[in-house]
Protein backbone atom coordinates (compact mmCIF):
# COMPACT_ATOMS: atom_id res chain seq x y z
CA UNK A 1 0.00 0.00 0.00
CA UNK A 2 1.34 3.66 -0.55
CA UNK A 3 2.29 5.67 2.26
CA UNK A 4 1.46 8.94 2.97
CA UNK A 5 2.63 12.16 3.93
CA UNK A 6 0.78 13.16 6.82
CA UNK A 7 3.48 13.99 8.61
CA UNK A 8 4.65 16.57 5.88
CA UNK A 9 1.13 18.22 6.24
CA UNK A 10 0.93 18.31 9.40
CA UNK A 11 4.48 19.85 9.88
CA UNK A 12 3.74 22.42 6.98
CA UNK A 13 0.89 23.83 8.83
CA UNK A 14 3.75 25.70 10.98
CA UNK A 15 5.56 28.51 9.21
CA UNK A 16 6.82 26.24 6.42
CA UNK A 17 10.49 27.07 6.46
CA UNK A 18 11.08 26.02 9.95
CA UNK A 19 9.21 23.34 9.69
CA UNK A 20 11.72 22.23 6.98
CA UNK A 21 14.44 22.98 9.52
CA UNK A 22 13.36 21.25 12.13
CA UNK A 23 12.87 18.17 9.86
CA UNK A 24 17.03 18.40 8.68
CA UNK A 25 18.11 18.99 12.57
CA UNK A 26 16.22 16.11 13.91
CA UNK A 27 17.52 13.60 11.00
CA UNK A 28 20.29 11.22 13.15
CA UNK A 29 22.14 7.70 12.40
CA UNK A 30 19.18 6.63 14.42
CA UNK A 31 16.83 7.41 12.08
CA UNK A 32 18.76 6.03 9.44
CA UNK A 33 16.96 4.58 6.17
CA UNK A 34 18.33 2.87 3.45
CA UNK A 35 19.77 4.71 1.28
CA UNK A 36 20.90 5.41 -2.49
CA UNK A 37 23.64 4.04 -4.12
CA UNK A 38 26.36 6.06 -6.03
CA UNK A 39 25.81 4.49 -9.70
CA UNK A 40 26.40 5.21 -13.54
CA UNK A 41 23.67 3.93 -15.91
CA UNK A 42 23.74 4.32 -20.21
CA UNK A 43 19.95 3.99 -21.27
CA UNK A 44 19.18 3.60 -25.09
CA UNK A 45 16.30 6.32 -26.08
CA UNK A 46 13.60 6.56 -28.42
CA UNK A 47 11.98 9.78 -28.51
CA UNK A 48 8.87 9.77 -31.03
CA UNK A 49 11.29 9.26 -34.31
CA UNK A 50 14.47 10.27 -32.89
CA UNK A 51 16.94 8.07 -31.76
CA UNK A 52 19.32 8.69 -28.61
CA UNK A 53 21.37 7.98 -25.38
CA UNK A 54 20.40 9.42 -22.63
CA UNK A 55 23.53 8.84 -19.47
CA UNK A 56 22.77 9.28 -15.82
CA UNK A 57 25.05 10.09 -12.73
CA UNK A 58 24.50 9.86 -8.92
CA UNK A 59 27.38 11.28 -7.14
CA UNK A 60 27.83 11.32 -3.04
CA UNK A 61 28.88 15.21 -1.89
CA UNK A 62 29.29 16.77 1.41
CA UNK A 63 25.72 17.48 1.74
CA UNK A 64 23.45 14.69 -0.04
CA UNK A 65 23.77 14.39 -3.60
CA UNK A 66 24.36 15.32 -7.16
CA UNK A 67 22.36 13.82 -10.10
CA UNK A 68 23.12 14.40 -14.15
CA UNK A 69 21.29 13.26 -16.80
CA UNK A 70 22.03 14.22 -20.46
CA UNK A 71 20.22 12.80 -23.50
CA UNK A 72 22.38 13.31 -26.98
CA UNK A 73 20.89 12.03 -30.36
CA UNK A 74 22.71 8.49 -32.01
CA UNK A 75 23.04 7.40 -35.29
CA UNK A 76 21.51 8.63 -38.14
CA UNK A 77 19.74 10.91 -35.76
CA UNK A 78 22.62 13.39 -35.38
CA UNK A 79 22.17 14.48 -38.71
CA UNK A 80 19.34 16.38 -37.84
CA UNK A 81 19.45 17.32 -33.63
CA UNK A 82 22.17 18.43 -32.78
CA UNK A 83 23.22 19.23 -28.97
CA UNK A 84 22.21 17.90 -25.98
CA UNK A 85 18.95 18.17 -23.26
CA UNK A 86 21.45 18.38 -19.84
CA UNK A 87 19.81 18.70 -16.19
CA UNK A 88 21.90 18.47 -12.67
CA UNK A 89 20.18 18.68 -9.58
CA UNK A 90 21.69 19.03 -5.89
CA UNK A 91 19.94 18.01 -3.69
CA UNK A 92 20.29 16.81 0.16
CA UNK A 93 18.47 14.33 2.72
CA UNK A 94 16.16 15.01 5.11
CA UNK A 95 14.30 12.56 7.48
CA UNK A 96 11.20 13.21 5.51
CA UNK A 97 12.56 13.19 1.75
CA UNK A 98 15.05 15.05 -0.56
CA UNK A 99 14.90 18.49 -0.35
CA UNK A 100 16.57 20.00 -3.72
CA UNK A 101 19.10 22.81 -3.72
CA UNK A 102 19.70 23.30 -6.79
CA UNK A 103 18.39 22.74 -10.30
CA UNK A 104 20.42 23.54 -14.04
CA UNK A 105 19.10 22.23 -16.87
CA UNK A 106 20.31 23.45 -20.66
CA UNK A 107 18.46 22.00 -23.80
CA UNK A 108 19.93 22.84 -27.05
CA UNK A 109 18.72 19.83 -28.61
CA UNK A 110 14.67 20.32 -29.55
CA UNK A 111 13.03 22.95 -31.04
CA UNK A 112 11.95 24.44 -27.92
CA UNK A 113 15.66 25.78 -26.54
CA UNK A 114 15.54 26.15 -23.27
CA UNK A 115 18.12 26.59 -20.02
CA UNK A 116 17.40 27.35 -16.10
CA UNK A 117 19.12 28.03 -12.93
CA UNK A 118 17.52 27.98 -9.85
CA UNK A 119 17.74 27.72 -5.91
CA UNK A 120 16.07 26.48 -3.86
CA UNK A 121 16.24 28.03 -0.28
CA UNK A 122 14.58 26.35 2.44
CA UNK A 123 15.68 28.85 4.97
CA UNK A 124 13.25 31.46 3.45
CA UNK A 125 10.91 28.90 1.78
CA UNK A 126 11.33 30.11 -1.70
CA UNK A 127 12.80 29.14 -5.08
CA UNK A 128 15.27 31.87 -7.20
CA UNK A 129 16.63 32.12 -10.15
CA UNK A 130 16.52 32.42 -14.06
CA UNK A 131 14.52 30.25 -17.02
CA UNK A 132 15.63 31.81 -20.31
CA UNK A 133 17.26 34.59 -18.54
CA UNK A 134 14.33 35.56 -17.19
CA UNK A 135 13.91 36.03 -13.05
CA UNK A 136 11.92 33.76 -11.45
CA UNK A 137 10.65 33.91 -7.75
CA UNK A 138 8.39 31.16 -6.02
CA UNK A 139 6.99 30.62 -2.52
CA UNK A 140 7.25 26.74 -1.40
CA UNK A 141 4.45 26.17 1.15
CA UNK A 142 5.55 22.84 0.37
CA UNK A 143 8.55 19.94 -0.29
CA UNK A 144 8.87 20.16 -4.14
CA UNK A 145 11.12 18.14 -6.32
CA UNK A 146 12.57 19.54 -9.92
CA UNK A 147 12.37 16.82 -12.43
CA UNK A 148 15.54 14.91 -11.69
CA UNK A 149 15.24 14.63 -8.13
CA UNK A 150 11.78 13.20 -8.83
CA UNK A 151 13.20 9.74 -10.02
CA UNK A 152 15.65 9.21 -6.92
CA UNK A 153 12.93 10.47 -4.34
CA UNK A 154 10.62 7.41 -5.49
CA UNK A 155 13.56 5.32 -5.46
CA UNK A 156 14.48 6.08 -2.15
CA UNK A 157 10.46 5.72 -1.04
CA UNK A 158 10.82 2.26 -2.81
CA UNK A 159 13.84 1.35 -0.60
CA UNK A 160 12.06 2.68 2.52
CA UNK A 161 8.40 1.21 1.98
CA UNK A 162 6.85 2.67 -1.27
CA UNK A 163 5.73 5.88 -2.72
CA UNK A 164 3.26 8.46 -1.69
CA UNK A 165 0.12 8.48 -3.34
CA UNK A 166 1.10 12.32 -4.17
CA UNK A 167 4.32 14.58 -5.18
CA UNK A 168 4.92 18.13 -6.06
CA UNK A 169 6.97 18.94 -8.74
CA UNK A 170 8.36 22.06 -9.92
CA UNK A 171 8.80 22.20 -13.06
CA UNK A 172 11.31 25.00 -14.65
CA UNK A 173 8.60 27.23 -13.49
CA UNK A 174 5.32 25.48 -12.71
CA UNK A 175 4.15 23.73 -9.41
CA UNK A 176 2.30 20.35 -10.65
CA UNK A 177 0.65 17.85 -8.30
CA UNK A 178 1.67 14.33 -9.21
CA UNK A 179 -0.76 11.32 -8.73
CA UNK A 180 1.34 8.01 -8.08
CA UNK A 181 0.61 4.76 -8.32
CA UNK A 182 1.88 1.40 -8.07
CA UNK A 183 0.75 -0.40 -11.42
CA UNK A 184 2.34 -4.06 -10.65
CA UNK A 185 5.17 -6.06 -11.15
CA UNK A 186 6.91 -7.89 -14.49
CA UNK A 187 9.77 -9.68 -15.79
CA UNK A 188 11.52 -7.27 -18.17
CA UNK A 189 13.94 -7.32 -20.66
CA UNK A 190 16.22 -4.72 -22.03
CA UNK A 191 19.84 -4.36 -23.41
CA UNK A 192 21.47 -4.79 -19.62
CA UNK A 193 19.52 -7.93 -19.37
CA UNK A 194 16.65 -9.31 -17.79
CA UNK A 195 15.14 -8.27 -14.33
CA UNK A 196 11.89 -8.39 -12.28
CA UNK A 197 10.88 -4.76 -12.23
CA UNK A 198 8.25 -3.24 -10.35
CA UNK A 199 6.14 -0.94 -12.13
CA UNK A 200 5.39 2.99 -10.63
CA UNK A 201 3.74 5.87 -13.17
CA UNK A 202 2.88 9.49 -12.14
CA UNK A 203 0.72 11.92 -13.76
CA UNK A 204 0.23 15.43 -13.49
CA UNK A 205 -3.34 16.49 -12.53
CA UNK A 206 -4.82 17.97 -15.94
CA UNK A 207 -2.22 16.73 -17.97
CA UNK A 208 -2.38 13.79 -20.58
CA UNK A 209 1.37 12.96 -19.91
CA UNK A 210 1.59 9.72 -18.23
CA UNK A 211 5.42 8.12 -16.93
CA UNK A 212 6.22 4.64 -15.92
CA UNK A 213 9.24 3.72 -14.40
CA UNK A 214 9.86 0.25 -13.98
CA UNK A 215 12.62 0.22 -11.04
CA UNK A 216 14.63 -2.99 -10.19
CA UNK A 217 15.49 -4.17 -6.19
CA UNK A 218 18.56 -5.40 -6.74
CA UNK A 219 19.83 -2.23 -8.30
CA UNK A 220 18.71 -0.17 -5.82
CA UNK A 221 15.29 0.49 -7.65
CA UNK A 222 16.80 2.23 -10.29
CA UNK A 223 14.48 2.30 -13.40
CA UNK A 224 15.24 -0.09 -16.43
CA UNK A 225 12.77 0.76 -18.70
CA UNK A 226 11.14 4.23 -18.68
CA UNK A 227 7.96 4.88 -20.95
CA UNK A 228 6.19 8.24 -21.29
CA UNK A 229 3.10 8.09 -23.01
CA UNK A 230 0.43 11.11 -24.24
CA UNK A 231 -2.86 10.30 -25.06
CA UNK A 232 -2.49 7.03 -25.05
CA UNK A 233 0.42 6.62 -27.69
CA UNK A 234 4.36 5.99 -26.62
CA UNK A 235 5.98 9.17 -26.96
CA UNK A 236 9.22 8.25 -24.97
CA UNK A 237 10.88 5.07 -24.07
CA UNK A 238 14.57 4.38 -22.61
CA UNK A 239 15.72 0.87 -21.98
CA UNK A 240 18.90 0.08 -19.76
CA UNK A 241 22.30 -0.45 -21.29
CA UNK A 242 24.68 -0.52 -18.56
CA UNK A 243 24.71 0.12 -14.74
CA UNK A 244 27.82 0.80 -12.82
CA UNK A 245 27.81 0.98 -8.95
CA UNK A 246 30.14 4.15 -7.76
CA UNK A 247 33.56 2.52 -6.99
CA UNK A 248 34.70 4.01 -3.14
Amino acid sequence: MPKTRSSRTALIRAPFWLSVAAIWLLASPAMAEKSLTPHSAEYKVKISVLRGRLRTELRATDSGYEATHEIVATGISRLFAKGSIRETSHFAIAADGLLPTRYLSSDTLTRDKSRADLHFNWATGEVTGTVNDEAVQTILDNIVLDRVSLQYELMRDLLNGGPSEQYILFDIDKLKTLNVRIVGTKRIKVPAGSFDAIGIQHQAENSSRVTTLWCVEELGFLPVLIEQHRKGKLRVRASLRKYEPATT
